[in-house]
Protein backbone atom coordinates (compact mmCIF):
# COMPACT_ATOMS: atom_id res chain seq x y z
CA UNK A 1 0.00 0.00 0.00
CA UNK A 2 1.40 3.40 -0.95
CA UNK A 3 1.60 6.49 1.27
CA UNK A 4 2.87 4.57 4.29
CA UNK A 5 5.92 4.94 6.51
CA UNK A 6 7.99 2.16 8.06
CA UNK A 7 8.28 2.55 11.85
CA UNK A 8 9.96 -0.76 12.71
CA UNK A 9 10.54 -4.39 11.86
CA UNK A 10 9.77 -7.51 13.91
CA UNK A 11 10.99 -10.95 12.84
CA UNK A 12 11.22 -9.95 9.19
CA UNK A 13 7.87 -8.13 9.06
CA UNK A 14 7.86 -4.36 8.50
CA UNK A 15 5.38 -2.34 10.59
CA UNK A 16 4.11 0.56 8.50
CA UNK A 17 1.82 3.48 9.30
CA UNK A 18 -0.45 4.71 6.54
CA UNK A 19 -0.41 8.48 6.14
CA UNK A 20 -4.13 8.62 6.95
CA UNK A 21 -3.34 7.18 10.39
CA UNK A 22 -1.01 10.11 11.12
CA UNK A 23 -3.68 12.53 9.90
CA UNK A 24 -6.19 10.78 12.16
CA UNK A 25 -3.87 11.19 15.16
CA UNK A 26 -3.37 14.87 14.36
CA UNK A 27 -7.13 15.43 14.03
CA UNK A 28 -7.86 13.72 17.38
CA UNK A 29 -5.04 15.54 19.14
CA UNK A 30 -6.08 18.99 17.89
CA UNK A 31 -9.79 18.42 18.57
CA UNK A 32 -9.19 17.26 22.15
CA UNK A 33 -6.66 20.02 22.77
CA UNK A 34 -9.23 22.63 21.74
CA UNK A 35 -11.94 20.96 23.85
CA UNK A 36 -10.00 20.04 26.99
CA UNK A 37 -6.43 21.28 26.80
CA UNK A 38 -3.10 19.46 26.64
CA UNK A 39 -3.97 16.83 29.26
CA UNK A 40 -7.08 15.72 27.35
CA UNK A 41 -5.15 15.58 24.06
CA UNK A 42 -2.35 13.47 25.57
CA UNK A 43 -4.88 11.13 27.21
CA UNK A 44 -6.67 10.55 23.89
CA UNK A 45 -3.44 10.02 21.95
CA UNK A 46 -2.14 7.58 24.57
CA UNK A 47 -5.40 5.62 24.41
CA UNK A 48 -5.32 5.47 20.59
CA UNK A 49 -1.69 4.36 20.66
CA UNK A 50 -2.59 1.51 23.05
CA UNK A 51 -5.59 0.54 20.91
CA UNK A 52 -3.39 0.25 17.85
CA UNK A 53 -0.84 -1.70 19.86
CA UNK A 54 -3.66 -4.20 20.46
CA UNK A 55 -4.47 -4.11 16.73
CA UNK A 56 -0.81 -4.73 15.88
CA UNK A 57 -0.65 -7.68 18.29
CA UNK A 58 -3.84 -8.99 16.68
CA UNK A 59 -2.16 -8.90 13.24
CA UNK A 60 0.96 -10.58 14.60
CA UNK A 61 -1.28 -13.38 15.86
CA UNK A 62 -2.17 -14.04 12.21
CA UNK A 63 1.47 -13.61 11.19
CA UNK A 64 2.84 -16.02 13.82
CA UNK A 65 0.30 -18.71 12.94
CA UNK A 66 0.95 -18.24 9.24
CA UNK A 67 4.67 -18.64 9.83
CA UNK A 68 4.00 -22.06 11.36
CA UNK A 69 2.69 -23.09 7.95
CA UNK A 70 5.62 -21.60 6.05
CA UNK A 71 3.85 -18.36 5.08
CA UNK A 72 5.91 -15.17 5.30
CA UNK A 73 4.44 -11.71 5.88
CA UNK A 74 6.63 -8.91 4.46
CA UNK A 75 4.66 -6.10 6.08
CA UNK A 76 1.71 -5.08 8.21
CA UNK A 77 0.08 -1.70 7.59
CA UNK A 78 -1.87 0.25 10.21
CA UNK A 79 -4.63 2.60 9.06
CA UNK A 80 -7.51 4.35 10.86
CA UNK A 81 -9.84 1.41 10.05
CA UNK A 82 -7.45 -1.27 11.36
CA UNK A 83 -4.45 -3.36 10.38
CA UNK A 84 -3.68 -5.27 7.19
CA UNK A 85 -1.16 -8.12 7.31
CA UNK A 86 0.16 -8.59 3.77
CA UNK A 87 0.82 -12.33 3.72
CA UNK A 88 2.58 -13.75 0.67
CA UNK A 89 -0.27 -16.24 0.32
CA UNK A 90 -3.11 -17.78 2.29
CA UNK A 91 -2.95 -21.41 3.46
CA UNK A 92 -4.22 -23.93 0.94
CA UNK A 93 -5.67 -26.32 3.52
CA UNK A 94 -8.97 -25.21 5.12
CA UNK A 95 -7.89 -26.15 8.65
CA UNK A 96 -4.73 -24.07 8.29
CA UNK A 97 -6.74 -21.08 7.08
CA UNK A 98 -9.13 -21.48 10.01
CA UNK A 99 -6.22 -21.47 12.48
CA UNK A 100 -4.60 -18.43 10.85
CA UNK A 101 -7.92 -16.55 10.83
CA UNK A 102 -8.81 -17.31 14.44
CA UNK A 103 -5.32 -16.52 15.77
CA UNK A 104 -5.87 -12.74 15.59
CA UNK A 105 -9.08 -12.61 17.68
CA UNK A 106 -7.55 -15.08 20.16
CA UNK A 107 -4.78 -12.55 20.81
CA UNK A 108 -7.45 -9.98 21.78
CA UNK A 109 -9.09 -12.59 24.02
CA UNK A 110 -5.71 -13.07 25.72
CA UNK A 111 -5.28 -9.30 26.16
CA UNK A 112 -8.78 -9.01 27.66
CA UNK A 113 -8.10 -11.86 30.09
CA UNK A 114 -4.78 -10.24 31.06
CA UNK A 115 -6.53 -6.92 31.78
CA UNK A 116 -9.14 -8.73 33.89
CA UNK A 117 -6.44 -10.58 35.86
CA UNK A 118 -4.10 -7.62 36.41
CA UNK A 119 -6.66 -4.87 37.11
CA UNK A 120 -9.42 -6.97 38.67
CA UNK A 121 -11.94 -6.02 36.01
CA UNK A 122 -15.16 -7.90 35.36
CA UNK A 123 -16.86 -8.92 32.13
CA UNK A 124 -20.35 -8.48 33.57
CA UNK A 125 -20.03 -4.70 33.78
CA UNK A 126 -18.39 -4.23 30.39
CA UNK A 127 -21.70 -4.02 28.49
CA UNK A 128 -23.02 -1.15 30.60
CA UNK A 129 -19.70 0.65 30.92
CA UNK A 130 -19.73 4.44 30.60
CA UNK A 131 -16.85 4.88 28.18
CA UNK A 132 -16.17 8.54 29.05
CA UNK A 133 -15.86 7.93 32.80
CA UNK A 134 -14.13 4.53 32.56
CA UNK A 135 -10.49 4.00 33.47
CA UNK A 136 -7.90 3.38 30.77
CA UNK A 137 -7.83 -0.35 31.58
CA UNK A 138 -11.65 -0.58 31.39
CA UNK A 139 -11.69 1.17 28.02
CA UNK A 140 -8.99 -1.17 26.67
CA UNK A 141 -10.98 -4.17 27.93
CA UNK A 142 -14.06 -2.95 26.07
CA UNK A 143 -12.01 -2.28 22.92
CA UNK A 144 -10.55 -5.79 22.90
CA UNK A 145 -13.96 -7.39 23.45
CA UNK A 146 -15.29 -5.26 20.57
CA UNK A 147 -12.37 -6.30 18.34
CA UNK A 148 -13.10 -9.97 19.01
CA UNK A 149 -16.83 -9.65 18.31
CA UNK A 150 -16.43 -7.40 15.27
CA UNK A 151 -13.69 -9.47 13.65
CA UNK A 152 -15.73 -12.65 14.05
CA UNK A 153 -18.64 -11.23 12.03
CA UNK A 154 -18.79 -13.62 9.03
CA UNK A 155 -18.04 -10.86 6.52
CA UNK A 156 -15.38 -12.21 4.19
CA UNK A 157 -12.47 -11.33 4.05
CA UNK A 158 -12.58 -10.35 7.73
CA UNK A 159 -11.43 -12.99 10.20
CA UNK A 160 -14.96 -14.34 10.72
CA UNK A 161 -15.44 -14.53 6.97
CA UNK A 162 -12.22 -16.49 6.58
CA UNK A 163 -13.34 -18.86 9.31
CA UNK A 164 -16.62 -19.28 7.43
CA UNK A 165 -14.82 -19.96 4.14
CA UNK A 166 -12.52 -22.50 5.81
CA UNK A 167 -15.51 -24.34 7.30
CA UNK A 168 -17.33 -24.31 3.94
CA UNK A 169 -14.19 -25.47 2.11
CA UNK A 170 -14.11 -28.55 4.34
CA UNK A 171 -17.45 -29.57 2.80
CA UNK A 172 -17.10 -28.24 -0.75
CA UNK A 173 -14.44 -26.95 -3.15
CA UNK A 174 -12.40 -23.88 -2.33
CA UNK A 175 -13.77 -21.93 -5.31
CA UNK A 176 -17.42 -22.50 -4.32
CA UNK A 177 -16.66 -21.79 -0.65
CA UNK A 178 -14.99 -18.52 -1.61
CA UNK A 179 -17.89 -17.49 -3.83
CA UNK A 180 -20.43 -18.09 -1.05
CA UNK A 181 -18.29 -16.38 1.61
CA UNK A 182 -17.65 -13.41 -0.70
CA UNK A 183 -21.38 -12.92 -1.37
CA UNK A 184 -22.12 -13.04 2.35
CA UNK A 185 -19.27 -10.59 2.96
CA UNK A 186 -20.63 -8.17 0.37
CA UNK A 187 -24.06 -8.45 2.00
CA UNK A 188 -22.56 -7.44 5.35
CA UNK A 189 -20.63 -4.66 3.59
CA UNK A 190 -23.90 -3.20 2.28
CA UNK A 191 -25.37 -3.44 5.79
CA UNK A 192 -22.35 -1.61 7.26
CA UNK A 193 -22.72 1.19 4.70
CA UNK A 194 -26.42 1.62 5.55
CA UNK A 195 -25.74 1.58 9.30
CA UNK A 196 -22.88 4.03 8.75
CA UNK A 197 -25.32 6.53 7.27
CA UNK A 198 -27.05 6.70 10.66
CA UNK A 199 -24.28 5.97 13.17
CA UNK A 200 -20.69 6.38 11.97
CA UNK A 201 -18.83 7.35 8.77
CA UNK A 202 -16.08 4.91 9.84
CA UNK A 203 -18.57 2.05 9.54
CA UNK A 204 -19.30 3.20 6.00
CA UNK A 205 -15.59 3.12 5.15
CA UNK A 206 -15.29 -0.38 6.61
CA UNK A 207 -18.27 -1.49 4.52
CA UNK A 208 -16.76 -0.12 1.31
CA UNK A 209 -13.41 -1.76 2.12
CA UNK A 210 -15.05 -5.14 2.83
CA UNK A 211 -17.08 -5.00 -0.39
CA UNK A 212 -14.10 -4.46 -2.67
CA UNK A 213 -11.81 -6.73 -0.64
CA UNK A 214 -14.35 -9.57 -0.93
CA UNK A 215 -14.53 -9.05 -4.69
CA UNK A 216 -10.71 -9.09 -4.91
CA UNK A 217 -10.50 -12.27 -2.83
CA UNK A 218 -13.07 -13.95 -5.07
CA UNK A 219 -11.05 -12.95 -8.13
CA UNK A 220 -7.89 -14.33 -6.52
CA UNK A 221 -9.62 -17.64 -5.80
CA UNK A 222 -10.91 -17.79 -9.37
CA UNK A 223 -7.37 -17.24 -10.62
CA UNK A 224 -6.05 -20.03 -8.41
CA UNK A 225 -8.61 -22.44 -9.85
CA UNK A 226 -7.96 -21.34 -13.42
CA UNK A 227 -4.16 -21.39 -13.07
CA UNK A 228 -3.91 -24.72 -11.24
CA UNK A 229 -3.72 -26.67 -14.51
CA UNK A 230 -1.41 -24.29 -16.38
CA UNK A 231 2.32 -23.63 -16.64
CA UNK A 232 4.11 -20.35 -17.30
CA UNK A 233 4.71 -21.53 -20.88
CA UNK A 234 0.93 -21.64 -21.43
CA UNK A 235 0.49 -17.96 -20.62
CA UNK A 236 3.69 -16.30 -21.83
CA UNK A 237 4.16 -14.29 -25.01
CA UNK A 238 6.50 -16.63 -26.94
CA UNK A 239 9.54 -15.70 -29.06
CA UNK A 240 9.80 -12.07 -27.97
CA UNK A 241 11.95 -9.44 -29.62
CA UNK A 242 15.22 -9.18 -27.69
CA UNK A 243 17.36 -6.08 -27.25
CA UNK A 244 21.05 -5.70 -26.46
CA UNK A 245 22.21 -3.63 -23.51
CA UNK A 246 24.59 -1.65 -25.72
CA UNK A 247 21.96 -0.64 -28.26
CA UNK A 248 20.58 2.92 -28.15
CA UNK A 249 17.11 3.69 -26.82
CA UNK A 250 16.12 4.68 -30.37
CA UNK A 251 16.26 0.99 -31.33
CA UNK A 252 13.92 0.17 -28.43
CA UNK A 253 11.54 2.91 -29.59
CA UNK A 254 11.47 1.38 -33.08
CA UNK A 255 10.81 -2.08 -31.60
CA UNK A 256 8.00 -0.67 -29.45
CA UNK A 257 6.30 0.96 -32.43
CA UNK A 258 6.75 -1.91 -34.88
CA UNK A 259 5.38 -4.71 -32.69
CA UNK A 260 2.60 -5.31 -30.16
CA UNK A 261 5.27 -6.16 -27.58
CA UNK A 262 5.63 -3.81 -24.59
CA UNK A 263 8.30 -5.61 -22.54
CA UNK A 264 11.70 -6.52 -23.96
CA UNK A 265 14.31 -8.93 -22.57
CA UNK A 266 17.80 -7.42 -22.67
CA UNK A 267 21.02 -9.35 -23.28
CA UNK A 268 24.36 -8.32 -21.82
CA UNK A 269 27.79 -8.36 -23.45
CA UNK A 270 28.19 -12.06 -22.61
CA UNK A 271 24.99 -12.94 -24.46
CA UNK A 272 23.15 -13.81 -21.24
CA UNK A 273 20.00 -12.21 -19.85
CA UNK A 274 20.84 -8.87 -18.27
CA UNK A 275 17.44 -7.32 -17.56
CA UNK A 276 14.02 -6.27 -18.84
CA UNK A 277 13.04 -3.01 -20.52
CA UNK A 278 9.37 -2.04 -20.47
CA UNK A 279 7.42 0.63 -22.30
CA UNK A 280 7.39 3.11 -19.42
CA UNK A 281 11.17 2.83 -19.00
CA UNK A 282 11.64 3.41 -22.73
CA UNK A 283 9.56 6.60 -22.66
CA UNK A 284 11.27 7.93 -19.52
CA UNK A 285 14.73 7.20 -20.92
CA UNK A 286 13.84 8.89 -24.21
CA UNK A 287 12.59 11.97 -22.35
CA UNK A 288 15.41 12.25 -19.81
CA UNK A 289 18.44 10.85 -21.69
CA UNK A 290 17.63 11.03 -25.38
CA UNK A 291 17.60 8.43 -28.10
CA UNK A 292 21.34 7.76 -27.98
CA UNK A 293 21.35 6.54 -24.36
CA UNK A 294 22.12 2.83 -23.98
CA UNK A 295 19.32 0.36 -23.33
CA UNK A 296 21.34 -1.01 -20.40
CA UNK A 297 21.02 2.32 -18.60
CA UNK A 298 17.21 2.14 -18.60
CA UNK A 299 16.50 -1.57 -18.08
CA UNK A 300 15.60 -3.07 -14.71
CA UNK A 301 17.03 -6.29 -13.23
CA UNK A 302 15.14 -9.44 -14.14
CA UNK A 303 14.18 -12.35 -11.90
CA UNK A 304 13.36 -14.82 -14.68
CA UNK A 305 10.68 -17.48 -14.46
CA UNK A 306 10.96 -21.05 -15.69
CA UNK A 307 8.73 -22.07 -18.58
CA UNK A 308 7.74 -25.30 -16.79
CA UNK A 309 6.93 -23.50 -13.52
CA UNK A 310 3.27 -23.60 -12.31
CA UNK A 311 1.55 -20.44 -13.49
CA UNK A 312 -0.17 -19.69 -10.18
CA UNK A 313 2.97 -19.63 -8.04
CA UNK A 314 4.97 -17.75 -10.69
CA UNK A 315 2.32 -15.06 -11.16
CA UNK A 316 1.89 -14.52 -7.41
CA UNK A 317 5.67 -14.19 -6.99
CA UNK A 318 5.76 -11.69 -9.85
CA UNK A 319 2.87 -9.71 -8.36
CA UNK A 320 4.49 -9.64 -4.90
CA UNK A 321 7.55 -8.04 -6.49
CA UNK A 322 5.35 -5.43 -8.13
CA UNK A 323 6.45 -6.56 -11.60
CA UNK A 324 4.05 -6.19 -14.52
CA UNK A 325 6.09 -8.55 -16.67
CA UNK A 326 8.95 -11.03 -16.37
CA UNK A 327 11.26 -12.93 -18.70
CA UNK A 328 10.70 -16.68 -19.10
CA UNK A 329 13.59 -19.10 -19.65
CA UNK A 330 13.46 -22.65 -21.01
CA UNK A 331 15.27 -25.65 -19.53
CA UNK A 332 18.49 -24.71 -21.32
CA UNK A 333 18.42 -21.16 -19.92
CA UNK A 334 17.44 -19.58 -23.23
CA UNK A 335 14.82 -16.82 -23.47
CA UNK A 336 11.52 -18.52 -24.27
CA UNK A 337 9.06 -15.68 -23.75
CA UNK A 338 7.69 -12.95 -21.52
CA UNK A 339 4.89 -13.37 -18.96
CA UNK A 340 2.77 -10.24 -18.56
CA UNK A 341 -0.14 -9.20 -16.35
CA UNK A 342 -2.14 -8.36 -19.47
CA UNK A 343 -1.80 -11.85 -20.91
CA UNK A 344 -2.88 -13.49 -17.65
CA UNK A 345 -5.83 -11.06 -17.32
CA UNK A 346 -6.98 -11.90 -20.87
CA UNK A 347 -6.78 -15.63 -20.12
CA UNK A 348 -8.81 -15.15 -16.93
CA UNK A 349 -11.44 -13.24 -18.92
CA UNK A 350 -11.70 -16.13 -21.39
CA UNK A 351 -11.89 -18.67 -18.55
CA UNK A 352 -14.67 -16.65 -16.86
CA UNK A 353 -16.93 -16.92 -19.92
CA UNK A 354 -15.79 -20.43 -20.91
CA UNK A 355 -14.63 -22.23 -17.72
CA UNK A 356 -13.66 -25.38 -19.61
CA UNK A 357 -11.66 -23.63 -22.32
CA UNK A 358 -8.47 -25.51 -23.21
CA UNK A 359 -5.65 -23.06 -23.78
CA UNK A 360 -3.29 -24.06 -26.55
CA UNK A 361 0.15 -24.97 -25.24
CA UNK A 362 2.95 -22.85 -26.63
Amino acid sequence: MGWSLTIGRIAGTEIRLHITFLLFLAWIGIADYVAGGAAAALDSLAFIALVFLCVTLHEFGHIAMGRRFGIKTPQVILSPIGGIASMERMPEKPMQELLVAIAGPLVNVAIALLLIAVFGLGLTGAAGLDFDSATLAERLLLVNITLVLFNLVPAFPMDGGRVLRALLAMKMGAARATAIAARIGQGFAALFVVLGLFYSPVLMLVGVFIYFAAAAEQQTASFAGFASRLRVADAMEPSPLVLNATQPISVAVDALLSSPQKDFPVLGANGRLAGLLDRDAIILALRDRGGEAAVGEAMRPSQPLAAAQPLGAAFIAMRNRGAGAEVVLDEAGRIAGVLTNDNVAEMMLIASVRPGWRFRRR
